[in-house]
Formats: structure tokens, C-alpha cells, sequence
């Protein structure tokens, strides 16, 4: 609720009283967005605990995991010599089925 009784003018009264509302909605909404955008941050950011990882490289059994999507590549050698396809598909098609999950739960 606005009230502005500044002037003997009802009209301009009007005016200043809808000018400060729109200012007050407007950092409410600013508000809402910041608490958002915060609240996403920090459930990103982890604690850095051992189950927290994403990959894990093991050089003697040759084998690449990651944790995240549950993929186990034995060809650790070519992944460190830059061949990613197989990876990058794997991670990509997660990524779709995650957000195809998001989007039918909204």
C-alpha cells in the first residue's frame, strides 16, 4: 500500500504514489530473482567430499569413470591422447534425459 499526500494535487499525488509502487515491485522482483539465483549457487556448490567426485582415472587398470552419469570407459590411453567422442556423446545424451526430467516434472 502507497499512500503520498505531498502536494494539494490529487493528480500529481497519483503520479508519485504509482511511481513509487513500480519502484517497490521492482526491487521486490529483484529480490525474488537474487534469492533464486543464490539458492541455485549454493546447491551447486558442493562440500568437496570424496562423494562428491566426478571422475575417477585409473591408470593401471586403463579405465575412465564418471561418476556422475555412471560411465566406464577402458581406454583411458586415447581419452588422454584427446579421442572424446564416445565421452562427450555419453554426456550429452545425459544431459538431455535431465532436462527432458526437469521439463516433464514442471
Amino acid at each position: 500500500i502507497v499512500r503520498c499526500q505531498d502536494g494539494r494535487s490529487q493528480l500529481k499525488n497519483k503520479e508519485k504514489a504509482l511511481s513509487i509502487l513500480r519502484a517497490r515491485l521492482l526491487e521486490r522482483q529483484q529480490q525474488e530473482e537474487a534469492a533464486k539465483y543464490s539458492a541455485q549457487r549454493r546447491g551447486q556448490i558442493g562440500t568437496g567430499g570424496r562423494e562428491e567426485k566426478i571422475r575417477t582415472y585409473n591408470f593401471p587398470q586403463n579405465r575412465l569413470t564418471d561418476h556422475r552419469i555412471g560411465l566406464t570407459l577402458y581406454n583411458l590411453d586415447r581419452v588422454i591422447d584427446g579421442n572424446l567422442e564416445e565421452m562427450i556423446r555419453a554426456l550429452q545424451a545425459a544431459d538431455v534425459a535431465e532436462r527432458l526430467k526437469e521439463s516433464s516434472i514442471a
